[in-house]
């Protein structure tokens, strides 16, 4: 290490050193919090100065490293009290990151690679790796509308209905499922309606393939089509609300299918929705899906 190097929680220990209150008292922890919230009160100011001046303002980089290291000051200050390492909550988020923006499938030098959770297993319980789903809305008798929903040309499950007062094409939201297992390998709800539930294994066909998974599968597409309508459907989006794919992870992190990052999560959502909205807007349609290539592609019926 240079000698002008420092550790992080070498320096949160040094910077210790220099308080000038009761570490741990109310009124120390507030004297932290609001002098970092002046700090960053400092470095907005700074910027204004730069925008203002442009190039005039020669010491810019000099007035920006000075503002940000009394903000990591004051940092250290608050970690310190409440005995946490700086060097635990870079950690901490870096984990937070990776979780948050890498892929867990990756592409090597010999090509696409990617492990499903049914690999190795007997063909008839495994998900189909390239299918394809039509969607057809129909009107029924009292001017109700439903969608069939039909596998490689044979129909499966029931029809599918709003059950709601308005007509909000809920019924669709087998596609979601649909985007689960296409980009995550995961829907309980798909294997049963495919009839691909890993029977041959007591343990899994009842923890991972059974009633509570298969619940969860459900309530985690009820509960985004609700915050989903809050935001426009994700159209124009460019990702979905930590806070929801934190709840999700939350919902799922005992299954096999906890080990999914949650930008898996996020793009399978939004590929679900980006369907969605295409056999919304044209009332049904067909589906092209491929687990390979975790893709899903849309065309009309004719």
């Amino acid at each position: 290490m240079d000698s002008n190097e420092i550790s992080f929680d070498d320096y949160q220990a040094e910077a210790s050193e220099t308080f000038q209150f009761e570490v741990g008292s109310l009124e120390s922890r507030m004297i932290s919090v609001m002098g970092i919230a002046g700090e960053v009160g400092e470095l907005a100011t700074e910027y204004k100065k730069a925008i203002r001046d442009g190039d005039g303002y020669k010491i810019f980089k000099e007035k920006l490293t000075e503002e940000l290291g009394d903000i990591l000051w004051y940092l250290s200050s608050i970690a310190s009290q409440e005995e946490i390492l700086l060097s635990d909550i870079a950690n901490f988020n870096i984990r937070k990151i990776r979780d948050r923006w890498h892929d867990l499938y990756f592409v090597d030098q010999l090509g696409f690679q990617r492990q499903l959770y049914d690999d190795g297993r007997p063909e008839n319980e495994q998900l189909p790796r390239t299918f394809v789903l039509e969607f057809r809305d129909v009107e029924g008798q009292n001017g109700s509308r439903h969608v069939s929903v039909a596998f490689n040309g044979q129909v499966f499950g029931n029809e599918l209905r709003d059950n709601s007062y308005e007509d909000d094409y809920y019924r669709y939201h087998d596609i979601f499922h649909t985007a689960y297992a296409v980009v995550l390998g995961w829907s309980p709800v798909v294997r049963k309606l495919l009839g691909c539930k890993r029977r041959s294994d007591g343990q899994l066909d009842e923890v991972e393939d059974g009633g509570r998974a298969f619940a969860i599968d459900e309530g985690i597409s009820v509960m985004i089509f609700e915050h989903a309508r809050n935001h426009n459907f994700f159209e124009g989006s460019g990702g979905v609300d930590y806070s929801l794919l934190r709840t999700i992870k939350n919902m799922t992190r005992h299954l096999e299918i906890g080990m999914c990052t949650l930008k898996d999560w996020e793009q399978a959502i939004l590929l679900g929705f980006e369907i969605w909205r295409e056999l919304r807007d044209h009332r049904g349609g067909r589906v092209i899906c491929d687990l390979y290539e975790k893709s899903m592609a849309f065309e009309e019926l004719y």
